[in-house]
């Protein structure tokens, strides 16, 4: 008896309180962005600096840093356990030793814009680097590690993120089979 009360509890506490998904974002210029949903269970640092594109989707479980500027274009997924970056104090930390704690500008600390093109599609347990430009269109596969630029429509793996492949691809065979979603596809991707 007690343990069916621990899991009535349990399931309550988890509807209640567990991760949602959030509709709605308003950017820092007041736009409303009726079609973007982010997670509950996604921190993002410094909205002030997030320019994002409507019918966004941000998972849970993600950090999302805005500190140094980020730019998501229009319709990108970002699933799950994802890092996206702006600064970096790695290299900091391990140069200034104490002396970071308290230093205005220490010794190998990175700011950095970093933008993800629209349309492009983020894997789960994906980092992107500081000063990252991912282009439009693309596939980021789980676990990669990206750093630096990545050209439209790439398929990109790995650690670091390497193209693989090209979306337009497999976006070409389903529009043969469909040619009559080409128009919304045509849209957006000339």
């Amino acid at each position: 008896m007690r343990a069916w009360w621990r899991q009535q509890l349990q399931g309550w506490w988890r509807r209640l309180f567990g991760p949602r998904m959030l509709y709605g974002w308003q950017r820092a210029d007041g736009t409303w962005l009726a079609h973007t949903r982010i997670s509950s269970a996604t921190h993002v640092e410094h909205p002030a600096g997030l320019d994002i594109g409507d019918h966004v989707y941000i998972g849970p479980y993600n950090f999302v840093d805005a500190s140094g500027g980020l730019a998501i274009g229009e319709g990108c997924q970002i699933t799950t356990h994802c890092a996206l970056l702006t600064h970096s104090s790695h290299q900091a930390l391990r140069l200034a030793g104490r002396r970071y704690w308290g230093h205005g500008r220490p010794p190998g600390y990175r700011r950095a814009s970093t933008q993800i093109g629209a349309y492009t599609f983020i894997g789960p347990h994906v980092v992107v680097a500081p000063g990252s430009r991912i282009g439009r269109g693309v596939l980021v596969r789980a676990y990669s590690y990206v750093d630096g630029e990545v050209p439209d429509f790439a398929i990109v793996a790995g650690q670091p993120a390497q193209v693989i492949g090209d979306t337009r691809d497999a976006d070409r065979a389903w529009l043969d089979a469909h040619p009559a979603e080409r128009a919304d596809y045509d849209a957006w991707a000339r």
